[in-house]
């Protein structure tokens, strides 16, 4: 009896570039706190605190606040924030 190939269970990252996503993410969500005064601005900063001191990537602190990151960007209207963490949260994380 031939045995079945086994499948990797993980979606493959290639061609998706998470990290410079990432990278894009962090700057769109640093640009978005400072013409911001929404209480998820002192969140996130303190987040992102914990964060260095704990030597995290970018992907990894992504991962860690979808929730939060989406209630940011829904509470400031930004439409460009949702779509690429929706393609972070979907593809990378």
């Amino acid at each position: 009896m031939q045995q079945q190939p086994v499948r990797d269970r993980y979606k493959s990252f290639i061609g998706i570039d998470c990290d410079a996503n990432a990278e894009r993410m962090m700057r769109l969500m640093r640009a978005a706190m400072e013409r911001s005064d929404t209480p998820w601005v002192g969140y996130l900063s303190t987040k992102l605190a914990e964060r260095a001191r704990m030597g995290q990537d970018d992907l990894h602190f992504i991962g860690s606040q979808v929730n939060a990151l989406r209630s940011f960007f829904e509470g400031i209207d930004d439409a460009e924030g949702l779509a690429l963490l929706e393609h972070l949260e979907e593809h990378c994380c």
